[in-house]
């Protein structure tokens, strides 16, 4: 008989709690998420330009993420705080879409995993550059938010099936 999944953050009774990782060893992790903004081609066309009003979207976008994935446990209850070592966000055009694809990359060395924070700075990547380029193109979307890798803790490495 398989074993009924267990949800970490929530106790016997039933309450959501903090999960206490003091007795864990400390390891390196690396957590890898992404995401993309779906727009009309020329939306596309005047970030790449640099002709946007509020600005430099990617470079913003950028910014914004690797800020959001530092203040993870200050959004996401039950998040621990953590000292993190690295964190990445590339934002890279896709004709195809036509849009943005956002990856994010977060690293530490403790007792639990990054994935929540590479996720936040996916997702607010993902939310910047709407919010630079909402006056141009209101029907952008937000697509793929998603966990892609992540390595190190007791569980290793895991990957997204392409």
């Amino acid at each position: 008989m398989a074993e009924k999944p267990v949800l970490s953050h929530i106790d016997a009774s039933g309450k959501a709690n903090m999960v206490d990782v003091g007795a864990k060893a400390d390891s390196e992790r690396v957590a890898i998420a992404e995401g993309a903004v779906v727009m009309q081609p020329a939306t596309l066309a005047m970030i790449l330009e640099g002709n946007a009003r509020k600005g430099d979207v990617i470079g913003t976008a950028r910014i914004a993420g690797i800020m959001a994935a530092k203040r993870t446990h200050e959004l996401i209850p039950l998040c621990h705080p953590l000292l993190l070592t690295k964190v990445a966000v590339d934002i890279e055009p896709d004709e195809s879409l036509p849009g943005l694809r956002v990856r994010a990359t977060a690293r530490v060395t403790g007792k639990t995993g990054v994935e929540m924070e590479a996720l936040t700075a996916a997702s607010v990547a993902c939310l910047t550059i709407y919010d630079m380029a909402k006056a141009v193109d209101k029907a952008m979307v937000l697509t793929g938010i998603r966990l892609i890798e992540k390595t190190g803790g007791k569980s290793g490495t895991w990957r997204a099936e392409a």
